[in-house]
């Protein structure tokens, strides 16, 4: 199948056109779910990922706020901790950096960590909760 004139003017637009609320290059509906297929590939490594304490990883802990996935492979995480005082706080981001950087696909991963909104434990999901027996 060959590309019009018109179709190529078209691609163009889109690549070049920018979300101004939060300034990101607008992505096609194709990139949209390659985005989508590689952030939930990103969600199954950082589901490998646990703190050594408890027997629930980090995504199911409620400490991973945000998965952002740009077309061009570039992977921003927004992650907590279980407090500042965590005796993981310097090696876990770097262990999800890692693992995210790992996933065929990503070009660049950066970890955030973030206190706000602060992590509770209303944050896990119904299984972590049932397995640190939490759970109603």
């Amino acid at each position: 199948m060959t590309e019009s004139a018109s179709d190529k003017t078209i691609d163009s637009t889109v690549e070049n056109q920018t979300d101004s609320a939060i300034d990101k290059p607008v992505m096609s509906p194709v990139d949209k779910l390659a985005a989508q297929a590689l952030e939930s590939q990103i969600i199954e490594v950082i589901q490998t990922v646990y703190d050594p304490e408890i027997p629930v990883n980090i995504y199911e802990l409620g400490l991973i706020y945000a998965v952002e996935v740009s077309a061009n492979g570039i992977v921003d995480v927004k992650m907590t901790l279980t407090s500042p005082a965590c005796p993981v706080a310097g090696t876990l981001p770097g262990e999800v950096e890692n693992r995210v950087k790992s996933v065929d696909g990503v070009i660049q991963a950066r970890v955030d960590i973030v206190w706000d909104p602060p992590w509770t434990p209303e944050m896990m999901s119904e299984s972590a909760k049932l397995t640190l027996n939490m759970g109603p």
